[in-house]
């Protein structure tokens, strides 16, 4: 889809070469170049509104002021913008920027990711205030009000005093579990004061009796101080809220929305859910939360980010744990284990779309969702190839979020020496969803370096996650010769030290762009970069090593311990181990092997190892012969039943057993399964039914 594109050099602050751009973007004329289109030049861009036409608007900075005169002339198309500023004319190389410009424009006219099925929320006025009495009361008082609020006080209400109106209930207790999301968390809780605050009337008769001070106004008892005089149970009476021989009862209680005010958070997660705050001590810090949470309630929606597709995924088989990646990589504890059933489970309501299971999946069972990777590459193909039309060489693409990372990039061409001309900022939701099917296949489109920006809101598992996969995908580019740094992760929240490494960075020479479209499975589409890669070589080779973990490999067989069982075959979800129907025999096509290691678990005899390496896609399609064995004819009927290693093997562990201590009871191990029955019946000693 094309918009018509307006250009604004921002009051000559700006060189755009607008014939360079028109190439990048297809245009046979020069765009016109405003000056001041936000002022003076106003009347250019309503016109083009008047039009009817749609409108890709060069300016983010007067978005607001071009949506509202939109909407006000009553606009038939639609309207995108595109920075061009920050990203590119304001920079030391701002003169040889438009090639840039014309690949940012194309990215915000490409075309938008296909919708997917939505994640609801339902959240009510349910608020739980989690903490010390003295610090969740003070906030309890002030948004009683706005929500319907309830506290659990989990120091038995030290230095806190209760409200002097029960217009909310207040709990005291010991949390064992707070789970959930929002609109449906759930706090599992154990009372441990003898006083319970639920049926304690606050008159006050036990803080009268006590002989220790050990009760104040909290209600509650501080059982450092007391001396077990039970005065206070006689006090209370029939109201009979003190008892200190209370059952340590588990109770449960649900709300739709959290703020913890523990000294350590309840949820200690990296990426906490939805309706959950949890800002510690600083007062300004809690009233940002409460202010939050506040606005909160009602029905909300958002995409659910994932496909998950269960049958190839290599977490388990048999109840044997093989790859656990996608949960340890998680930072919103979204991501479990179902061992009993050989699969994962994910809560749509706690992903926050990271993307960084897809990343790390070695088969592809999960994938991004929104945006897929077929989107991001058709958006990347298009950007590298308006880049390269427009007369742009080395093409570096810098992968960043729309948060700390945009304010970096910004504060860049703001206050600093802005991008260099060759390096295309792209955004992305989370920037570990830029798996290394996105890096290499960018790589393969055209670009010459990807550097991946991790400003410092990224949890520090999916630094390390981006790091290990772009030492893998490193290992494959060196190996086959390519020199220079061509992937990049950067951890940097800092404006002076991004600019330090982006302007010492040494782009090397790209590829030549390959013409194929990425897909949304994952080795597929590596397959197609591998291929591209190993054409355009430096130094082709047969085979490259990889590190430790990577996703692809072979594996090997000690057939001096295989007995070709089979049990492997059955572990394998990639159907990368297979039997054959002609004779006893283990096949193997490593393409198909993910490295899970599922079948080392699996292996009785402790026969097999893994070897991480990459064969060219032709020979790693193949299927090879890694054990097989001569049959083992039943003594009796003369069918083939076993392999002569397993039956040897059986005959030496089982022959001094009691149970074959009866003449001819070894030889039914060299029989198939009807002939040992037969066998059996004949030569059985046992009683039969019919001497009774």
């Amino acid at each position: 889809m094309r918009h018509k594109t307006l250009l604004c050099d921002c009051n000559r602050t700006m060189q755009i070469d607008a014939k360079a751009i028109a190439r990048g973007l297809g245009d046979d004329a020069a765009l016109p170049v405003q000056n001041e289109m936000c002022r003076r030049h106003l009347a250019a861009f309503e016109a083009a509104v008047k039009s009817g036409d749609d409108l890709l608007v060069a300016c983010t900075q007067e978005a607001p002021l071009f949506n509202e005169l939109h909407a006000g002339l009553n606009g038939a198309g639609a309207i995108r913008f595109a920075n061009i500023r920050e990203t590119a004319g304001w920079s030391d190389e701002g003169r040889q920027s438009s090639p840039k410009m014309a690949a940012l424009l194309a990215l915000a006219d490409a075309a938008e990711s296909e919708p997917v099925p939505t994640v609801g929320y339902e959240a009510g006025r349910e608020l739980l205030i989690v903490g010390p009495g003295a610090a969740a009361l003070p906030w309890a008082e002030r948004l009683q009000g706005a929500l319907s609020v309830c506290v659990m006080m989990t120091d038995d209400g030290r230095g806190a005093e209760l409200p002097g109106e029960r217009r909310y209930p207040v709990l005291s207790g010991a949390v064992q579990s707070l789970t959930g999301y929002l609109g449906a968390f759930t706090m599992r809780w154990t009372q441990r004061n003898p006083i319970d605050l639920d049926a304690c009337t606050r008159c006050g008769a036990c803080i009268d009796v006590c002989p220790e001070q050990a009760i104040d106004f909290s209600y509650q008892i501080d059982l450092d101080k007391c001396k077990a005089h039970r005065k206070c149970v006689t006090a209370c009476g029939t109201v009979a809220a003190i008892d200190f021989s209370r059952e340590a009862a588990v109770s449960e209680e649900r709300f739709d929305l959290v703020l913890d005010l523990s000294q350590r958070a309840l949820i200690p997660l990296s990426q906490p859910p939805q309706g959950y705050r949890a800002p510690g001590n600083d007062p300004l810090e809690q009233a940002l939360a409460a202010t939050e949470l506040v606005q909160m309630t009602g029905s909300f929606e958002k995409p659910k980010f994932y496909v998950y597709k269960e049958k190839i995924c290599a977490h388990a088989r048999s109840e044997i744990t093989g790859c656990t990646q996608c949960i340890d990589v998680c930072s919103t504890g979204a991501i479990t284990a179902v061992t009993s059933e050989n699969r994962v489970n994910v809560e749509p309501h706690l992903c926050m779309g990271c993307g960084g299971c897809a990343t790390v999946c070695p088969s592809g069972a999960m994938t991004y969702a929104w945006p897929r990777v077929a989107d991001v590459g058709a958006r990347l193909k298009t950007a590298l190839k308006a880049y390269a039309a427009a007369g742009g060489e080395r093409a570096c693409l810098l992968i960043h979020n729309g948060s700390d990372g945009r304010e970096l990039i910004a504060g860049l061409g703001r206050r600093g020496k802005g991008l260099p001309a060759n390096m295309i900022p792209v955004e992305v939701l989370h920037v570990a969803s830029f798996g290394p099917d996105l890096m290499l296949g960018a790589l393969a489109l055209g670009a010459a370096q990807v550097t991946v920006l991790a400003a410092g809101s990224e949890a520090q598992e999916y630094a390390e996650a981006l790091a290990r996969q772009i030492t893998y995908a490193e290992a494959v580019l060196g190996g086959l010769g390519y020199s220079g740094k061509r992937l990049r992760l950067l951890q940097i929240d800092d404006v002076a030290r991004l600019e330090q490494c982006l302007w010492t960075n040494p782009v090397p020479e790209g590829l030549p762009a390959a013409g194929f479209n990425l897909t949304n499975e994952k080795r597929r589409t590596l397959e197609f970069v591998f291929d591209h890669l190993w054409a355009h070589a430096p130094k082709p080779v047969s085979q490259l090593p990889l590190p430790a973990g990577a996703p692809f490999g072979e594996i090997r067989v000690d057939t001096a311990k295989c007995t070709l069982c089979m049990a492997c075959v059955g572990s394998c979800p990639e159907g990368a181990l297979q039997d054959s129907k002609e004779a006893p025999a283990l096949r193997f096509i490593e393409q198909n092997c993910v490295q899970c290691g599922l079948c080392v678990r699996t292996c009785p005899e402790e026969a097999i190892s893994l070897v991480p390496r990459l064969l060219p896609s032709a020979e790693a399609k193949q299927s090879r012969t890694l054990n097989q064995a001569v049959a083992f004819e039943c003594v009796k009927c003369g069918k083939p039943f076993a392999t002569k290693q397993m039956v040897d093997n059986m005959l030496l562990k089982l022959g001094k057993h009691s149970m074959f201590a009866e003449p001819g009871a070894l030889d039914r191990i060299k029989m198939c399964a009807d002939c040992r029955v037969v066998d059996l019946l004949q030569t059985s000693r046992h009683g039969n039914i019919n001497d009774v």
